[in-house]
């Protein structure tokens, strides 16, 4: 029996952004040779729904399908990608899980931000939800401009209990991109033991990369507490080191720094005009210290 084919998810609502990711996605695809899924999802608003007739649905929804099947056809004449439509309703985050785990993707590719109003709900508020909860890697795009390539990948590091899991993932991507890795780790303390047990991991993370065949540089910024949050930081290191991708995880757990979650994640979605990669850790034993392979 052969293999199904690999997919991305990618949803779109026809807004400038999400068509960039869809480009974003397109490239993915042609990389790992993955098919794409396109996804409307049609808010379903109590009130409006209610009074919507048949009618208006039904023409709604044939506008959306002649929408997604110009997309479609766009994919496969202009990058020789095949891609499917799909159209669900219901809550956007929701759907948009639901719909990659029963179509099995391999990673979400979505915007960042929506259009204008009422649409930009559709992605920008829904982003980081799709990302705390979605169990599929994501890379979420706020920036205007398509990357065609990736050259070098931001890798945040904290002392969390996933850092050998996002080293791989680091390692593994950069591998398909033919990409440098940049690691970074900002600390907001100057506690003997804390500084020398992050200068320690980050070194044995620098020889890893490097007998992965991957070149890698590795920097500890001391932050100041009041002067600039954990995202804003690695944001404005990624620009300053012309990043192409930022690698995060979502769900780590505490140990002795700030976990790179909720708010300081949510920062870098938001703000990172570069592309951001979520990553959702497996479960594991505790792996604070990283063990070269």
């Amino acid at each position: 029996m052969s293999e199904s084919p690999k997919k991305i998810l990618v949803p779109v609502d026809f807004e400038e952004q999400s068509l960039i990711a869809m480009e974003q996605g397109a490239h993915v695809a042609k990389l790992i040779g993955a098919e794409i899924v396109l996804l409307y999802v049609i808010e379903a608003s109590g009130i409006i729904s209610r009074f919507m007739s048949k009618q208006v649905d039904d023409d709604m929804r044939k506008e959306i399908e002649a929408k997604l099947d110009e997309l479609v056809d766009q994919l496969k004449s202009k990058h020789g990608i095949t891609a499917t439509k799909m159209i669900a309703r219901g809550s956007v985050y929701d759907k948009i899980n639901e719909v990659s785990d029963m179509v099995n993707a391999r990673m979400i590719v979505m915007g960042a931000s929506g259009g204008t109003g009422l649409r930009r709900r559709f992605i920008g508020s829904n982003a980081f939800r799709v990302v705390r909860e979605a169990s599929i890697p994501v890379i979420t795009i706020k920036g205007k401009h398509h990357r065609d390539g990736c050259k070098n990948i931001v890798l945040p590091l904290d002392l969390t209990k996933e850092t050998r899991e996002k080293v791989t993932k680091a390692i593994e991507y950069a591998k398909l991109y033919g990409a440098d890795i940049r690691v970074v780790s900002v600390l907001f303390t100057t506690d003997e033991f804390i500084v020398n047990r992050l200068t320690r991991q980050l070194s044995q993370v620098k020889s890893v990369i490097e007998k992965a065949g991957l070149n890698v540089t590795a920097e500890i910024i001391k932050g100041i507490r009041g002067e600039g949050s954990l995202g804003e930081i690695v944001v404005d290191y990624a620009n300053k080191v012309e990043g192409d991708l930022l690698l995060i995880m979502t769900q780590q757990e505490v140990d002795f720094t700030p976990a790179f979650v909720g708010s300081a994640a949510q920062e870098v979605i938001n703000k990172s005009d570069i592309p951001v990669l979520s990553i959702v850790p497996t479960p594991k034993k505790d792996l604070t210290e990283f063990t070269p392979y």
